[in-house]
This record gives structure tokens, sequence and C-alpha cells, in this order.
């Protein structure tokens, strides 16, 4: 009956359609079966290695490779860091002001350099008033948050003897001595990772200005610029890496509008707090938050604690116990309502990666690698995921296609369909 398998048929009527349902590796192996029929017998010795050896041996060799890829990644980002943090700066600042560049040109019609010129000038606008307007309380404030900080930290030592753990003078100064000479032991390297880029005022004006550039042209031409980068990959994986890139700067953009907008809450409910409390250096201790808080973990638990020394020392124990109570209710906020509600769909990392890569950033790194570990690792995570089947953002599509096929085929203007800005709301958008 036509209905019964028969003896020895194939379990489908369509084998090649079987084959390229298992993907590409099988499509290969078929096609050198087709080649070659005659089966290849194994050696000797690979018959007598069992077959578990072989696979472990077959993946050895390949993680080794790519952690040897990746050593050389961190040994060159390392020896081009001069350049490669201010870029980095470039790529975050222009994914900010992407959307303001976009509203000159699409509401106000200015032409694209002009609204790229006045989106970066707009923000150094900003931020220069802002710390023109606290310029005085910030700069009196930070210097006298260390002595602050300092009589904090004497007042919880002598709670420390006379309070119930009743520890002893002694135990209290060998404890101070090896945080103090731990922290002398490593000032070094976070003065030197707090500024990363240099060691000297020049090379700080240097890296300024090199960020300032790449924003400005970021802004004006970075879909030329992305053309012509996919353009040096071989030709089959261009458009996949379009797509896989288009989803991170998604990610990189909710990352960072998400992290401000964080960071803007923590400042706020502290230095509320500090402001009712009666607590000096208000706007000091906001600004540091501010600041603290695009470190996960580790900069809220210690801007956080400053601003209880502060209160400690300024108003007493009862308002410090009240000062922690607000700093904890803050950070419980952040990280059980904004954290997951704002930024846990886009990013989509856990806690634990979250941790992992402050830890690993600041070791490599120092604080810049602390700032810069949390994006880079949620802009890697999207990209692998696009890369391995698993679209974040299925609701982008390919309609934004790749069709470059060299750098130097690459037009000095795409048009709509291949434009790709750098900044996650440019995709696809329409160049004058």
């Amino acid at each position: 009956m036509s209905g019964s398998a028969r003896p020895g048929a194939p379990a489908s009527d369509h084998p090649v359609d079987e084959v390229t349902a298992r993907g590409p590796a099988a499509v290969a192996q078929a096609s050198r079966d087709a080649a070659d029929p005659t089966p290849r017998e194994a050696s000797p010795v690979e018959a007598s290695i069992p077959r578990p050896v072989q696979l472990a041996a077959a993946w050895a060799w390949r993680v080794l490779l790519i952690m040897a890829a990746a050593a050389v990644g961190v040994w060159a980002v390392s020896a081009l860091k001069t350049i490669v943090v201010p870029v980095a700066i470039a790529i975050l600042l222009a994914v900010l002001l992407a959307p303001v560049a976009r509203f000159l040109r699409e509401r106000l019609r200015l032409p694209r350099a002009l609204a790229a010129g006045a989106s970066l000038i707009g923000l150094l606008g900003l931020v220069g008033g802002l710390l023109t307007i606290a310029g005085n309380s910030v700069v009196r404030g930070f210097s006298d948050l260390g002595d602050q900080a300092a009589q904090g930290v004497e007042e919880v030592t002598l709670w420390l003897a006379e309070g119930p753990l009743h520890l002893s003078a002694e135990q209290i100064e060998a404890y101070i001595d090896q945080i103090g000479s731990s922290v002398s032991a490593n000032s070094g390297g976070v003065v030197s990772g707090a500024l990363s880029v240099t060691t000297t005022l020049g090379h700080v004006a240097a890296g300024a200005l090199i960020a300032l550039f790449c924003t400005f042209f970021f802004l004006l031409d970075g879909g030329t610029i992305w053309r012509w980068c996919v353009g040096l990959l071989p030709g089959q994986a261009r458009a996949r890496a379009h797509q896989a890139a288009r989803r991170g700067l998604v990610t990189l953009g909710a990352y960072t509008r998400t992290q401000i907008l964080v960071a803007f809450v923590d400042a706020v409910g502290i230095g509320t707090g500090a402001a009712i409390l009666g607590v000096p250096l208000a706007l000091p201790l906001s600004i540091l938050v501010f600041i603290g808080s695009f470190v996960p973990f580790v900069g809220a638990v210690l801007t956080g604690s400053i601003a209880v020394l502060v209160a400690l020392v300024s108003q007493g124990p009862g308002a410090a116990i009240i000062m922690l109570v607000i700093v904890l209710v803050v950070q419980q906020i952040e990280g059980h309502v904004l954290q997951p509600l704002l930024m846990g769909h886009a990013v989509s990392l856990h806690p634990v990666a979250v941790l992992l890569a402050v830890a690993s950033g600041s070791f490599l790194a120092g604080v810049v690698g602390a700032l810069l570990a949390v994006p880079v690792v949620a802009v890697l995570n999207t990209v692998i995921l696009y890369l391995s089947g698993h679209d974040k953002f299925p609701t982008l599509g390919d309609e934004d296609a790749f069709h470059g096929s060299s750098p130097q085929s690459a037009p000095a203007d795409p048009p709509e369909a291949t434009a790709v800005a750098v900044g996650p709301d440019t995709a696809g958008e329409e160049r004058p």
C-alpha cells in the first residue's frame, strides 16, 4: 500500500530536506560524502582513543584558542587605552545625543552637520552650566567630604571600642593599619584606573578632544563609518554582523539612558533625605551618589556609606541611623523596582553576571573598567544571542538590510534602507 513504509526506505520521501534541516554542518558532510562515497577508516591511533577523550580534546584546544584570542584582545585594548577609552565614551555620547540630533533634523529642518554640532554644544553647555551653578559648593564640598568621612571613621572606631563589641585598641589599630596598608599598596592602581586614559594632564586633554571629535562625526556620518567597517568582513558575514550590531546598539542605548535615570533617582533620593535631615554638603553628596551609581553594587555601597558617615559627624548617631535607612530604602527601590522594570528587558543580565563583570572590569582597568564592564557585557550578550539564533528584538526585523559589498563600494551617502547611524534610534533613518 502507498501509505506503508517500505523496508529499507528512508524515513522521509525528501532526504535532502532532512539533511538541510539538520544544519550547515550536516549539509557540508553530505556534500563531502557525495564527492567521496568511500568511508574513511579511523587510524589505529584514533581507534585506540575513546570517543569521550577525542571530544574533550577537540573542545579543549578550541577553548584555549578562544581564551588566547581574548587575551590578545585585552592586551591590545590596554595598549591602546588612550584611544579606546575616548572612542568608547564617544559611542556612549553619540547614543545619547542621536535622538536629539534626529529631532533637530526632522522637526527643525536643520542640516545634518548643524544638528550634530548643536547637539554636542548643547550637551557641553548643559554640563558647564550645572558646574557653574553649583561650582563653588561642589569644589568646597568635595574637599570637606574627606574630612567629614575621616571624622566619621574615628567615631565608629570609638564606638567599636566602647560599645557592645568591646574591641581592644590594639585590635582596632591593627585593622586600621591593614586597611591603610592595602589602600596605600593599591593607591597607584586606583589612581591610574580612575584616570585610565592618561597619567598627565596633556593626555587627559587629548582624550577629551578625541571623544568630542569622534562624537561629532558619529552623529554626522555614523552610517558611512559603520558601512565601511562592515565592508571589511567576509561577504557572507556582513548581513548578520550588521543586524547583530543594530541590536547591540539598542541594548547600549537602553542601558545608558536607564542607568542615567537610575543614578538620577538615587542622587535625588539620598540628597533630598540628607537635606531634610540638615546634613551639610547635601549637594556634593548628591553628585557623588550620581557618579557612583554608574558602578553597580560597589558605587552605591561606597557613596551611601559616605553619606551615613557625614550624617554621623554632623548630626549624631540618630541622624546617621535615619540616613542609613534612607540609603537602604533608595537602594532597595533601585535594585527591586527600577533595575528589573527599566533595564531587565533590554540588558537581560543576571545580578551575578553584573557583579562578575564589574569585578573583572575593575581588575583589568580600574575604575574605568568597572564603569564600562556592564555595557560591554550587555552588548556582547545581545550580539552573541542573535548570532546563535536567539533574537532579543524580533520587532526590529531585517528591513534595514546591509547591501554593501566592499569597503570601497560603500557610498558616501547611503540610502535610507542601508543607513545605520551610531545610536539605537537612528537605524534606517532618512539622510537629508
